[in-house]
């Protein structure tokens, strides 16, 4: 699988319009290559730098297989045709954008392919997506973004 974003190439800057420094909206993503079998998608991204350890940012999953693409903007509110947000680690539900203490960190945005949805109710934490999730998935891919603040 391949995942890519128009906001920012793998390995780029974050634009601040996707952080706590500007409207902290969700990124535009998009994805090809699911493997055949995929009957759900999750999506996890989170920032191995922070401080405490690994801080997660947006928890999504079982969007369908046929989905390629999750628009800019993403709220509580949008229809994700059966998609479920989790808690993220600012515990609230939704994307929470990057918004590092200090330095340059790193933002894991994680796609898996999984053989079958996962029978979780809205809210799941990461913890609880990818220990459901273990041994049913297919593939897997990332792309990582990184962010500065300007003091």
């Amino acid at each position: 699988m391949k995942l890519e974003s128009s906001a920012f190439s793998a390995n780029g800057l974050i634009p601040s319009e996707y952080t706590c420094d500007g409207k902290n909206i969700s990124p535009p993503l998009t994805w090809t290559e699911v493997p055949t079998g995929t009957q759900s998608l999750a999506l996890i991204v989170d920032d191995p730098d922070a401080p405490r350890g690994t801080f997660v940012h947006w928890v999504v999953y079982n969007l369908p297989a046929t989905l390629t693409e999750l628009p800019a903007h993403v709220t509580t509110e949008t229809d994700l045709s059966g998609g479920l947000q989790g808690k993220n680690d600012f515990r609230s539900l939704g994307y929470g954008g990057p918004c590092p203490p200090s330095g340059t960190h790193r933002y894991f945005f994680k796609l898996y392919a999984l053989d079958q949805p996962l029978r979780l109710p809205a809210g799941a934490s990461k913890a609880q997506v990818l220990a459901t999730a273990e041994g049913h998935i297919l593939a897997s891919t990332e792309l990582i973004g990184r962010y500065h603040r300007r003091s």
